[in-house]
């Protein structure tokens, strides 16, 4: 697989490098909320939701995470359908 450098729109506008995803996983486990809560006390949660429900949680090499409202499988989705970059013409 092609790692891809662009940006993947996680909805609402928001858009993520990713490169830097490091995992795309769902909210409802007990070890995600705890990521989540430990994110959000040393001040690396962004949460793109715009008030909606949290549907995904985007973990970055950064280690941010951000909430999205979108599933995890269309995020992966626009992941796997990005135009892979052109190679460098000589």
């Amino acid at each position: 697989m092609i790692i891809n450098k662009g940006f993947i729109n996680i909805g609402f506008g928001s858009i993520v490098s990713a490169a830097r995803i490091t995992a795309i996983v769902s909210p409802e486990s007990a070890p995600i909320k705890r990521l989540v809560q430990i994110a959000r006390e040393r001040e690396r949660l962004i949460d793109a939701t715009y008030g909606r429900r949290t549907r995904a949680v985007i973990v970055m090499d950064s280690d941010h995470v951000i909430l999205c409202a979108i599933q995890p499988e269309t995020i992966a989705h626009r992941l796997d359908t990005q135009p892979e970059e052109e190679e460098e013409r000589t």
